[in-house]
């Protein structure tokens, strides 16, 4: 297996990417909107995605709820945000996280009918004042209690439904000045114990996404995902996190060079995986050549996250939704 999660074109494979990724044998692969039309279409592909590689792989999409959710209506719901479920949490903090629970476990129920068995949350960030407003309502509060008591909740019922999770964006994107699809945020702050303790009190998950932003604290030239002084003394030491670490998405224009080069950056400072989002194939071929085969430690970490998939927990789904729409009324 080639250390990729890699993206695709369309609703369907292409006979170009069928054999790209027959050929590579990527770890995973993610879906976008663009991949999506209905359940009969996307079950077809999630089958075909696996059938190409001749084997049960993860397959991821970032479906957090609010404005960062590929899955919408008319097919699938609209779900809540982070700081919509934050509001019942600062009123009743029972109310709140049954609520996040119900929400992620009926996410989880969506995408397991679809054949999808991980996805890229809950983010732990936490939002500062005068940041970029990239992260603002996706975020579960604004101090670390709040994000973890929450985030616990809607960990807990992804892996109900069946579904891995993905912390985000370690370790820590929520002081950005500029958002990193767009730029390279620096941040400068020699504290930044809040904005990794969320990290540290969830460093015993199985998959973390990196944050494509320079932490001085760590290592003041290279962004974090192509740091390796910064993933061992930041990620790896102080927050303790000893799982599958992927990139953020090697498209973003938060980091700068040729694809093949970013790639072999990555994995040389401690990534064990790449993403690789555009579908672009040119590109995809590129961070191939820059990648290598699963093995050593790195494979072990992607071998326990794909065996955090469990069978999904049973579920009335119409008297989840019921019961979602009243705590969230």
């Amino acid at each position: 297996m080639l250390s990729t999660i890699f993206g695709l074109s369309g609703t369907r494979l292409t006979p170009s990417e069928y054999s790209f990724f027959r050929e590579t044998d990527p770890w995973a692969f993610i879906l976008f909107a663009r991949n999506v039309s209905d359940r009969v279409q996307l079950s077809a592909l999630t089958n075909e995605l696996r059938a190409c590689v001749r084997r049960d792989c993860l397959i991821f999409i970032d479906q957090e709820g609010g404005r960062v959710q590929r899955l919408r209506p008319p097919h699938w719901t609209n779900y809540p945000s982070g700081s919509d479920y934050h509001c019942i949490y600062t009123k009743d903090a029972r109310a709140g996280r049954r609520a996040v629970w119900l929400g992620h476990r009926l996410i989880a129920h969506d995408l397991r009918e679809v054949g999808i068995t991980a996805s890229c949350a809950p983010v732990l960030d936490i939002p500062r004042k005068n940041a970029d407003p990239i992260i603002s309502d996706r975020a579960f509060g604004t101090t670390p209690r709040d994000v973890v008591s929450l985030a616990h909740a809607s960990m807990a019922g992804l892996s109900a439904g069946g579904v891995a999770t993905v912390i985000k964006h370690i370790p820590g994107h929520g002081r950005a000045e500029v958002d990193s699809h767009k730029a390279l945020p620096t941040i400068r702050a020699n504290d930044l114990s809040d904005d990794i303790a969320p990290f540290q009190a969830f460093s015993d998950a199985y998959m973390a996404m990196t944050a494509h932003a320079v932490y001085a604290q760590a290592d003041a030239k290279q962004p974090i995902t192509l740091s390796k002084r910064g993933i061992s003394k930041l990620i790896r030491d102080k927050i303790g996190f000893d799982g599958l670490l992927m990139t953020d998405d090697l498209d973003m224009k938060a980091l700068s060079g040729r694809p093949q080069t970013l790639a072999r950056k990555a994995l040389d400072a401690g990534c064990d995986v790449v993403l690789q989002c555009s579908g672009d194939m040119p590109t995809m071929q590129r961070v191939a050549k820059g990648s290598r085969e699963l093995d050593g430690r790195p494979l072990r970490r992607a071998l326990l996250a794909e065996a955090s998939v469990l069978r999904p927990e049973a579920l009335d789904a119409s008297a989840a939704r019921k019961e979602l729409a009243d705590l969230m009324s």
